[in-house]
């Protein structure tokens, strides 16, 4: 092929390829502690992106689950009819709270009824319920809380072990500069593209992390938020219902 005069060929993505190429040499022939905090580093961001996945895919089920138990309820069906699709349907914190609140309301008549035949009156102690169904979303708040600590730590932690990394890299260049007496750019460039990599892999591992955790945070106080609106209607619902007689 004829190039015009004066025109120059992209070179980037072969200058892409010797980057990748010199990145893994740099890897290579980095000293034992740089190698170290390396692989530390890739099992924080393994582990990271497994919990990420994880997590995702747990909040993509309670989120479908809530909001068609949100609907079955808003929609008027009993609550026997309701716990048995608590029941049967994938488990989820509002079912959940559901449940406890359902069991110990079956629990209450059962005793009521108990009382009524010894001749004994009591008043309805809707608190009771309350109490269970708030005692369980806490309970399901921490559970969806699990593994969460995991990804703050790997984003708090991951940059200063980079940085450690680099440090050491930057000591071994300088220490290299002293042994052979030779400062020239060839001779400081190996220890110091070493170095830098443990702080790139150091960001790699946090940055995610960091993002997923604010972003679950998040999704966690929206479902905590759901949870207590369907818990007050369930208890306005009971308090009706007994008003009523």
């Amino acid at each position: 092929m004829i190039v015009p005069v004066g025109l120059v060929l992209p070179v980037v993505p072969v200058a892409a390829g010797i980057f990748d190429t010199q990145v893994l040499k740099h890897v290579m022939m980095a000293g034992p502690i740089v190698k170290l905090v390396l692989l530390l580093l890739v099992g924080f961001s393994v582990v990271s992106w497994a919990i990420i996945f994880l997590k995702m895919r747990l909040f993509r089920g309670i989120e479908r689950n809530q909001a068609a138990f949100a609907r079955a309820f808003g929609e008027g069906k009993s609550l026997a009819a309701l716990y048995e699709m608590a029941e049967k349907e994938e488990k989820s914190p509002i079912t959940e709270v559901f449940r406890a609140g359902y069991i110990e309301l079956t629990r209450i008549q059962r005793e009521r009824g108990e009382a009524a035949q010894g001749g004994k009156s009591a008043p309805f102690p809707v608190d009771n319920v309350s109490r269970a169904m708030y005692k369980t979303t806490h309970e399901q708040v921490g559970s969806m809380e699990d593994l969460l600590p995991f990804l703050a730590t790997t984003g708090s932690a991951t940059p200063f072990i980079g940085l450690f990394g680099t440090v050491w890299g930057i000591m071994n260049a300088f220490s290299g500069i002293a042994t052979t007496g030779n400062a020239t750019l060839a001779t400081v460039a190996p220890g110091i593209a070493e170095a830098l990599v443990a702080t790139a892999a150091g960001l790699a591992a946090a940055i995610p992390s960091v993002m997923a955790y604010n972003y679950f945070l998040n999704r966690i106080r929206m479902i905590h938020t759901r949870i207590d609106s369907f818990t007050a209607e369930f208890i306005n619902f009971l308090q009706r219902k007994v008003e009523k007689g």
